[in-house]
């Protein structure tokens, strides 16, 4: 399972990177065309709307095989400092809070998502539904779920990441 799950959350951060890809050349595009309006050309329409619905997929994307690889941002100031103990403790909870977060956001994620199509809200520009947006971005949230579930099992010892990852004591 572990394999499947790392596979899983390794192919959503290649597409959450072809997104920010995508993202950036369609803003060198958007950028020159308003650079050459006086040749006729022009920014791409609703570049923004674009940028922002695509930055918010890549950014769900990336989460999960970020904590999986344990990632984030860490203050380690006095880590090393903590008994073996504490620190095992600090990472469970540290999991579980985030697992929690994680559960939280999809589920007021989905929430949002429905009520946005119940009530038409569109783009300015593009006149893109909203929802569409969020409901791209509930796959990867879901998956991200899993992710934060099974780092969660990693930290207390009942499962394993795959051969060639560092265990969670080695990435501090």
């Amino acid at each position: 399972m572990n394999h499947i799950i790392y596979s899983l959350c390794r192919s959503m951060a290649w597409l959450g990177a072809l997104v920010l890809t995508a993202i950036a050349l369609m803003s060198v595009v958007s950028i020159a065309g308003r650079a050459l309006s006086p040749f006729g050309l022009g920014p791409v329409p609703g570049d923004f709307e674009l940028v922002e619905a695509g930055a918010a997929l890549a950014v769900f994307c990336f989460m999960p095989w970020c904590h999986l690889r344990r990632g984030h941002a860490v203050v380690d100031l006095f880590w090393n400092s903590y008994p073996p103990a504490m620190k095992r403790a600090l990472e469970v909870l540290s999991d579980a809070l985030m697992l929690a977060v994680w559960l939280l956001l999809v589920w007021r994620m989905g929430i949002v998502t429905t009520e946005y199509r119940a009530n038409g809200e569109v783009s300015f520009i593009l006149q893109m539904p909203v929802w569409w947006g969020y409901a791209a971005s509930m796959l990867p949230a879901t998956i991200g779920c899993l992710a934060y579930g099974w780092r969660l099992l990693e930290s207390l010892g009942l499962a394993t990441p795959p051969a060639g990852f560092a265990n969670a004591e080695a990435a501090h």
